[in-house]
């Protein structure tokens, strides 16, 4: 990892951080091609050299978000895809527990297009 992707982590409050690094592990554990980056001064996963997903904060709500660069082609109730053409989102509060299930549904739908 580069040092500005480790910084994303670290330079991050409880329970942003915790939430962060736990969406890290459950995209990276959904196989193993999946590889993180820094890419756009943002934390991308790319699937052997296609770019897979990645993790941002949303301007309006304030909350991180795991963004499906295919997104366009999931059709998923916990997606949004608001005026973006081709990504859609899932919005996390750090404060609540993960849907491990919904997440790794969603990823494993994604990998699906590659």
């Amino acid at each position: 990892m580069t040092t500005a992707l480790n910084n994303f982590y670290l330079e991050k409050e409880e329970p942003v951080k915790g939430c962060l690094l736990a969406l890290r592990n459950i995209i990276l554990a959904q196989h193993p091609d999946i590889k993180a980056d820094w890419k756009y001064s943002m934390p991308f996963f790319c699937y052997g050299n296609k770019m897979f997903c990645y993790l941002w904060v949303h301007k309006k709500y304030k909350q991180h978000y795991l963004g499906i660069v295919e997104g366009k082609r999931l059709e998923h109730p916990n997606l949004i895809i608001e005026t973006r053409s081709r990504m859609k989102i899932m919005l996390f509060d750090p404060t609540q527990d993960l849907p491990l299930a919904t997440i790794t549904d969603i990823l494993q739908q994604a990998l699906s297009f590659y």
